[in-house]
């Protein structure tokens, strides 16, 4: 991606639990993990952890809404001082497609906050439809271009060949790497759009792309798309740098000079145990620096969720009503 790695992050950016409202969204957590049937991907306990996120402290809340309303410059909301027992937790997976799927307390914070921002949704082709997903290194895969690698990860919107992509990516920190270095990289269109002609905004905003899915979607044939899309003056991006490909010349050069626009003004966020961070997946991209995994236990370990505004424009492709896209 680049040698050269962005600022971090404002600490400005979000909002940092007190004391009290941690213990008052641990109590949340406990009670939504003890709530029957204790299993994450089953529609009663959701719709429990769904109900108790009207319970969450009222700053939260606020924040959390005024996020939804408008994700700022940088699209991106970050949650600090969360109740993650850094100490007590289990070895890190370190299995393909490793997911959650018994109520924990971690797994708990995080869907209950996903809950407050939207509908967490998932799936069927990526990790088996599981709502809550882990995010860790899995031996044999440090150089793939996934949430499995430990490689830099390449900036991409999530599931960009999706047609009905997440809105918004929840990453929750339960372990960073060895060195506490690990970071996630952002950048928004909102901050780029300043930095391109408008010849190559024009070429952008026009079906002269293509994103390939993971094999794992069995997609047919790929159909054409913009790159920025929506509002010229205010856009939605739609690129995974890895994966989507121009079709013709003048295309592959307006996405190079995309590419180098994000990197200018991407900032970096290395996230420590108890820190929550949501992407706005329709104005920002994110990817992540590179770092070396131990496999033994004490690897980078993150949780996350994907989250939709609007539950009803997917009726149609979510069987029986569920929480997961067939």
């Amino acid at each position: 991606m680049t040698t050269v790695l962005p600022a971090p992050v404002e600490a400005t950016v979000g909002l940092t639990l007190t004391d009290r409202e941690r213990r008052e969204v641990e109590e949340l957590a406990e009670a939504l993990t003890a709530a029957s049937p204790r299993l994450i991907d089953e529609r009663a306990w959701m719709d429990t952890a769904r109900r108790l996120s009207n319970s969450l402290p009222l700053r939260i809340r606020e924040e959390v809404r005024q996020y939804r309303h408008d994700p700022g410059v940088g699209g991106l909301l970050i949650l600090r001082n969360l109740p993650i027992d850094a100490e007590g937790l289990p070895d890190t997976p370190a299995v393909p497609d490793s997911v959650e799927r018994a109520a924990t307390v971690p797994a708990s914070v995080i869907s209950l906050i996903s809950l407050s921002l939207g509908e967490v949704v998932a799936y069927r082709a990526e990790k088996f439809g599981a709502l809550v997903q882990n995010v860790v290194p899995i031996p044999g895969r440090e150089e793939s271009q996934s949430n499995a690698g430990s490689t830099l990860l390449e900036l991409h919107v999530e599931n960009a060949f999706h047609p009905h992509r997440p809105d918004y990516v929840g990453l929750l920190c339960l372990r960073n790497d060895h060195t506490g270095t690990a970071g996630t990289f952002v950048s928004s269109i909102r901050r780029a759009l300043a930095l391109l002609p408008d010849d190559v905004r024009e070429v952008l905003s026009a079906p002269r792309f293509a994103t390939e899915p993971p094999p794992s979607f069995q997609a047919g044939e790929t159909p054409r798309h913009p790159v920025l899309g929506g509002d010229p003056r205010d856009p939605d991006i739609r690129v995974d740098f890895h994966a989507t490909h121009p079709l013709d010349e003048e295309a592959a050069g307006a996405l190079r000079q995309l590419r180098t626009a994000l990197l200018d003004v991407a900032a970096m966020l290395v996230l420590q145990p108890g820190e929550l961070a949501f992407v706005d997946n329709r104005v920002a991209v994110h990817g992540r620096t590179s770092f070396r995994p131990h496999y033994d236990g004490r690897d980078r370990w993150l949780h996350r969720t994907f989250v939709h505004l609007d539950h009803r424009r997917t009726t149609g492709h979510r069987p029986g009503g569920g929480l997961v896209l067939a």
